[in-house]
């Protein structure tokens, strides 16, 4: 018996791949849908990442500011990495915490899980709570990496996305979770 989506569903016929990269790859699928329709799609292929809402005793957000090179400029952002091969998750969001911000949490929580731009990317990001925050090593990002921290509380981070100073969508995502657990109004 087919379910009412079944038309819906693609079956790839064949992938080919365009590029191969450090990050990513992309490849082009020739897919076939329920109808025995014929398409073709780009998919970019992403090992995945994590996220992390780092919150402190005074609901304060830590935040990093870094360049990023496809939106062309400089963005304010939850820290995040890209998962290793076999690396789980949590350790990732450990290992991000403390080279882009030197801090450690005493609790971790995973929030959610999202596909970034299912249209055409695999990528799937973890999103973390962190809390219990104390300072371990001073952070040690990548040499490729410039960043800077900032502090902010989570009111003014609602501010930010409302008047579009904050327009990361991970970022977003796990700003608007906060407020909505905690019930914050902008300020």
């Amino acid at each position: 018996m087919l379910t009412i989506y079944e038309d819906l569903k693609e079956k790839t016929v064949s992938t080919s791949y365009l590029y191969r990269g450090k990050i990513v790859n992309v490849r082009q699928d020739r897919v076939k849908d329920g109808r025995g329709k014929e398409a073709f799609r780009e998919v970019v292929e992403h090992p995945g990442a994590v996220a992390i809402l780092a919150v402190n005793e005074n609901d304060e957000a830590m935040l990093v500011r870094q360049h990023r090179q496809p939106a062309g400029e400089v963005m304010l952002e939850i820290p995040a990495g890209k998962l290793e091969p076999n690396e789980e998750p949590l350790e990732c969001a450990r290992r991000e915490l403390m080279e882009e911000t030197g801090l450690n949490a005493g609790r971790w929580q995973e929030l959610t899980c999202f596909y970034t731009s299912p249209g055409f990317c695999n990528e799937m990001i973890y999103l973390f709570l962190a809390e219990d925050l104390s300072q371990g090593d001073p952070a040690t990002s990548d040499p490729e990496e410039n960043i800077k921290k900032e502090v902010i509380s989570l009111p003014r981070a609602g501010e930010m996305i409302a008047d579009g100073r904050i327009k990361d969508g991970k970022t977003i995502i796990a700003l608007q979770y906060a407020m909505l657990q905690k019930k914050y109004t902008y300020e």
